[in-house]
Formats: C-alpha cells, structure tokens, sequence
C-alpha cells in the first residue's frame, strides 16, 4: 500500500509539474481573430512571408476592393515551426489520430507556412475570390479541403496546377 501510495505521488507530481506548451505569439506568427491587412509589415505573419508571395498577395487584395469592394485578410502566414507543431497537436487532439490531423494541418517540417510560402485568406468571401481569380498573380488555392489556402503556384495569369485532396496528400 505505501508504495502504490508513492507511485500516486510521484505520478501527480510529474504531471503537475510538466508544462503545457507555451501559447503561441504574434512572434510566432499567430494572428487574431478576424485577420490583418496583408499590408501590416510589422507583423512577424506578413513580414515574414516570400517577397514574391506577398508582393503577389497585396496586387490581388487591391483588386479584390477595387473590383468587388472585398477586404481580404491575411488569417494565417508565415508562422514558427513551434506554432506549427502546436496547431498540429491540437489538431491530433481534436480529430483523434495523426493521419487525421495532417489533413488539416502539416507537420513544422513539410508546412509551407514555416517557410513562409503559404497564406490562409478571409473572410469567406474574399477566400472565394481568392479561389476564383488569384491565379492572375499566379497565386493558387492549393487543397480542395481548404479554399483559404493559398500559395504561389504558376506564373502570373498562368494555370494553376490540380488541387491536392488535403494537406496530407502532398
């Protein structure tokens, strides 16, 4: 009994001392509710995306207002791969596997938004237009699961290349 009562003890102990993982920060890249303006340069988010990426990102938003009234937001850029890992473990969470998860959200190491070569569009209807139109700046929605994913895929004007099924099929 004393020794089961010392396992107990030291079980609790470990679990209350081990840290949840650090909330993630505007420094990782995390991004309020509602998005930003792709123009925010002092957001690590859009700071740190590919030039060309958000070059292209900022010529589609202007057109998006200027020819539908449309304010896109960025809801999702460049982020830290420990960003990164924690979305993906709250996705493990939530959708109860790994295999599951990754059709959601990638791991730190095959995400393009690590690399700053991937945006999430809002709201809906600027995602839409995005979807739609984008590839006249050469940027393309990506994974039919996600019509706010959007990366730089073909040249501007060009063909965007077949959608990939989820996130983990590529």
């Amino acid at each position: 009994m004393k020794s089961a009562l010392v396992v107990l003890v030291l079980v609790l102990s470990a679990a209350c001392s081990a840290q949840a993982a650090p909330a993630a920060t505007q420094a990782d890249g995390e991004i309020e509710k509602g998005g930003i303006s792709p123009f925010d340069n002092d957001h690590p988010a859009i700071r740190n995306l590919d030039p060309a990426l958000r070059d292209a990102v900022r010529q589609a938003a202007k057109e998006a207002k200027a020819t539908r009234g449309i304010d896109a937001k960025i809801t999702s850029g460049w982020r830290s791969r420990q960003y990164q890992q924690r979305l993906l473990d709250e996705a493990v969470e939530k959708y109860g596997s790994l295999d599951e998860a990754r059709k959601f959200v990638n791991t730190p190491e095959k995400s393009t938004h690590v690399n700053g070569k991937a945006v999430d569009i809002g709201p809906t209807d600027a995602a839409d237009w995005f979807s739609r139109k984008a590839a006249a700046y050469g940027l393309c929605q990506i994974y039919s699961n996600e019509m706010w994913h959007i990366e730089l895929a073909t040249t501007p004007g060009g063909e965007c290349p077949p959608m990939l099924s989820n996130a983990a099929a590529g």
